[in-house]
């Protein structure tokens, strides 16, 4: 069965993928943007109807050790395709982000059921916290599945609310002590395929609709502490402080420069200050550094620029420096194979070339560490996410999910000639 050639004359609909959203959006959603932050009964309902979206297919719908929820469309051979994306969100947060890539994937499967039994076993996935917004660990439930979730970190982890991440999962029966066996999951896996929306203005500024993703930028983030001396601050002269705080900004003014220089993208995100009142100089200011880059030699010389920046500002105000590990992942550049599939349907639905680096981290991050993996993009308008603004034309969003389907057929078609 080849199925390339068929992507125009099955019943695969972008519409209804819409469609799905936007019940979606009234379910779990509101005048402030979506609810659905994992662990939480709002998530809970956004799988509830992901499973009412799956009732009438023949598939076999399984949750696994790290809370992932997965449903499969059983083919001639053990061999796996999977797709899929994310139902969790963050507070506030837009329609799109994550979803389009579940119901997409949900389409697929209908579409491929519609023709009786695919050559190979497809899989589409809700990952688990992908968004990562109560605990802090993005990409959760993908991370278990490649073993690179690191359990100790994750055992120590707290929300806002003082709720321990071990706690808050096992109400919802994950333990870290069994999440391992998440990782039977890959067995068969040939391709992970997702569609998703950019999250950024690129596309739009192009006058472009969607695009091939090339891979996803490596992340380096720290927290940046800087030590001095708390005075007072209408007795302290301005040359005899020690102030963190305009260490900080230095810092902060030199790692702009750094992205700058690098073609990169770098942050400070975060700023607080100690004692934090308004006739105190502060005595010590920790920030939080954020940098990406898609290669990985640009990637390991912004970070060593960022540590003697962060060295010289110190310096500069008479301060000391040290610096926390938060997170880091290296680039993912995506499957050869599938970056040309990807292309080809590119070109069919929009007729152009064009594509991109993800500066956002998807699953498709996680998984590209293990299985060769690809993503489709869709543009945002204003280039805007994770808020209620975040949207998509509804013309661009078919075009991607058509796209996707286009790729997920020419996997299907390089699993069968062994090619993946």
């Amino acid at each position: 069965m080849t199925t390339a050639g068929t992507a125009d004359a099955v019943a695969y609909d972008p519409a209804r993928v819409v469609a799905s959203l936007r019940t979606l959006a009234e379910r779990t959603g509101g005048p402030d943007g979506s609810r659905r932050l994992c662990w939480t009964p709002e998530w809970l309902e956004a799988r509830a109807l992901f499973r009412e979206s799956l009732a009438t297919l023949p598939v076999e719908i399984e949750t696994d050790e790290a809370g992932n929820l997965w449903a499969y469309l059983r083919g001639a051979s053990d061999d796996m395709i999977v797709v899929g994306s994310h139902l969790d969100s963050v507070p506030k947060g837009g329609w799109l982000d994550g979803a389009l890539g579940v119901m997409a994937g949900v389409e697929l499967i209908r579409a491929l059921a519609a023709e009786g039994v695919p050559p190979v076993t497809v899989a589409v996935v809700d990952w688990a916290d992908e968004e990562g917004a109560r605990f802090g660990r993005s990409l959760f439930g993908s991370a278990a599945v490649v073993g690179s979730l690191d359990t100790e970190a994750a055992a120590a982890l707290v929300d806002k609310e003082g709720n321990k991440l071990p706690e808050v999962i096992g109400e919802h029966g994950i333990s870290l002590d069994t999440i391992d066996g998440a990782r039977t999951r890959l067995q068969h896996v040939k391709a992970y395929l997702e569609v998703h929306i950019e999250q950024g203005p690129v596309l739009e500024a192009k006058g472009l609709g969607i695009c091939t993703v090339t891979g996803t930028k490596g992340i380096e983030r720290e927290r940046v502490i800087f030590l001095g001396q708390a005075a007072h601050s209408g007795t302290m002269p301005m040359k005899m402080r020690r102030d963190t705080f305009v260490a900080a900004s230095r810092f902060a003014i030199a790692l702009n420069e750094i992205g700058r220089r690098h073609d990169g993208v770098t942050t400070v995100g975060h700023a607080q200050c100690w004692p934090g009142v308004v006739t105190a100089v502060p005595g010590e200011t920790r920030v939080t550094m954020d940098m990406r880059h898609i290669d990985k030699d640009a990637l390991a010389a912004m970070f060593a620029e960022m540590q003697q920046a962060a060295t010289d500002a110190a310096e500069a105000e008479g301060c000391t420096v040290s610096m926390e590990h938060i997170f880091r992942i290296p680039p993912m550049p995506f499957n050869p194979r599938l970056l040309d599939a990807a292309r080809e349907s590119v070109r069919e639905v929009e007729g152009h070339d064009v594509e991109l680096p993800s500066g956002a981290l998807h699953d498709a991050s996680e998984m590209a560490r293990e299985v060769p993996t690809v993503m489709i993009f869709s543009s945002s308008i204003a280039g805007l996410s994770h808020t209620k603004e975040e949207d998509t034309p509804d013309e661009h969003l078919h075009m991607a999910v058509d796209a996707f389907h286009r790729t997920c057929r020419r996997a299907i078609d390089l699993v069968v000639a062994g090619e993946l």
